[in-house]
Parts: structure tokens; sequence; C-alpha cells
């Protein structure tokens, strides 16, 4: 892997790993899958029957702040060194993370997000996801052995998170872009939203780069030239400071993994996303439509 992790890893490079009984203190693998209730499907359920071999479920429910009232909010530094040390992680450890969704990647970007924000940049997602692993005929497992807990120590980039005070100062100072990478009828506040007394819309200057398209048919990443193209398409600058929102600061890490594809690392996640901004926001900062600055 060299001294710099890869951002991405292809099945056949871990089926090979674990083929060869690597999976251990020095590599971890995470099945992070996670779902909207509506989506009708449970990541825990479904990985105490299938998975990876080797791998261990990580929960960005249960590894969360649970005093917020909004979902998954980011964990203390000291909340986050003890789940992911239960899980058998330390700070040497490379970790391989992967969902089981239909799109490839939808929960696993959160997951290299967070290792990243918390000081460990050797994280790396499973490219086309379980998906892909499951179409290509390697292994799965229902056997689930509980690693030895060991010592992690995270250290948080508090620069990689913004607040709903940041983005609000932003919409004057314009100092980051703000993508969010809902549906753009989401976006345009033509469709609804997945919860419940949550209405569509967006924040005021932000830019539509919606996150199934930074994914090609089979759920794998586009090439850094065509996620270039994207960004450019969506008139965001690669060269400028970027934040990532989206319903709740999940899939927004899709845009974050992009950027750093594209040789743009550090692109920052608005934690709270819409469902933050629409229940604080005043009226006048829910925009809809197409924005006349354009």
């Amino acid at each position: 892997m060299g001294m710099q992790t890869q951002a991405l890893v292809t099945a056949r490079w871990l089926a090979n790993i674990v083929k060869s009984n690597l999976v251990g203190p020095s590599l971890r693998i995470l099945d992070t899958s996670w779902y909207l209730p509506m989506m009708n499907r449970d990541g825990k359920n479904e990985f105490a029957q299938t998975h990876i071999p080797g791998s261990s479920h990580f929960d960005i429910d249960d590894c969360s702040d649970r005093t917020s009232k909004f979902d998954h909010t980011l964990p203390s530094e000291e909340f986050f060194s003890d789940y992911v040390g239960n899980l058998g992680i330390s700070n040497d450890s490379h970790v391989i993370v992967y969902d089981a969704s239909d799109f490839g990647a939808f929960s696993c970007t959160r997951v290299w997000w967070m290792f990243r924000l918390y000081g460990h940049p050797k994280v790396s997602v499973l490219n086309g996801g379980f998906r892909n692993w499951v179409k290509e005929g390697h292994p799965v497992t229902d056997q689930h052995t509980k690693p030895q807990p060991v010592k992690f120590s995270a250290k948080m980039n508090r620069e990689w998170v913004k607040s709903f005070e940041d983005i609000t100062e932003n919409i004057t100072t314009q100092r980051y872009q703000v993508v969010d990478v809902r549906p753009y009828a989401r976006f345009l506040g033509k469709e609804a939203e997945p919860r419940e007394g949550v209405e569509s819309g967006h924040i005021p200057g932000s830019k539509c780069m919606p996150f199934y398209d930074f994914l090609d048919e089979d759920g794998l990443m586009l090439s850094p030239e065509k996620l270039k193209r994207f960004f450019q398409k969506a008139q965001v600058d690669l060269g400028k400071p970027l934040c990532g929102t989206c319903g709740s600061g999940v899939t927004a890490c899709h845009m974050v993994l992009a950027a750093h594809l594209c040789d743009a690392p550090g692109a920052a996640v608005y934690d709270g996303s819409w469902y933050e901004w629409f229940t604080k926001a005043p009226k006048e900062h829910i925009a809809t439509g197409i924005s006349s600055k354009l």
C-alpha cells in the first residue's frame, strides 16, 4: 500500500487478503451498512446473516453522540476511541470499510471520513461494496468472532466539521463552497424529504451533486477524470475549500471521497446537514428552485 493509504481498494485485492488469513490486528474490515427507515432494511440483522469473512459491524447510530436530537451526530474523541478499540482497531490497523447497499456505497464513506476526521488516515473504501463482492463471487459467511479489544487514540480535526453557525456565517462570507448531495428534486424543493416533518429545499448558495452520480452503474466510484468533469459541470471549484451536506451528514461524505480522489483532500462536512438546517434556519434561509445568482 506504500506510505499513502489508497482511498479505494478492489474486491480482488481484499479477497486475497481474506484468503491469505491476513485479517487481524493490522488489517480490519468493517461492514458499515446502515439504511434510512424508508429503505426497510436493517444493517445489523443483515450482517448477522451474511458478510465478508473476518469483518465486524460498525453502526453509525451506535457510534454517535446520544445526547444530540439529530441523527448520528459525531461522538467525542473518547467515545470514538472506545468504540473502535472494541472492534480490535488500533492506531496501526489498516481499516477497510464497505456497506451492502444497492448503490454500492451509501454509509461507508461516512465511516471512511470519520476515521480520517479522528486522526486515522489508514482507511480505505471497498470499491463497489458488498454488492460487487458478491457479484464477483467472493466468499461470504454468517460467522463472526469478536476481535480482541485494543487501545485506539483519537484526535479530531475540527476544521473538517462545520456547525449550523458556520454554515449560516458562510452564506454571507462564502469562504467555502457548500455541496449538497441530495437528489435534485429534493434540492429544488419539488420532492419530499424522507423524514417526517422536514420539507425539502436547500441552503442558499449551495450547489447540487447527487451522491449516486459519483458512482457508475456497477456501484464503483467514477474515475478521477470523470469525477473532475462532474465537479466542473456542477460549477464546483476543486481548488477552493469545500463542505459537503446532505440529509443527515452521511452521503455528503461521497463528495469528500470524490474530491480526495481528485487530489483535493480535506473537504469538510456539515454534520447536522439538511435535517438540522430545516429545523433551525429562518425561513429566508430555506431556498427552493434554481438560484438567480447562477
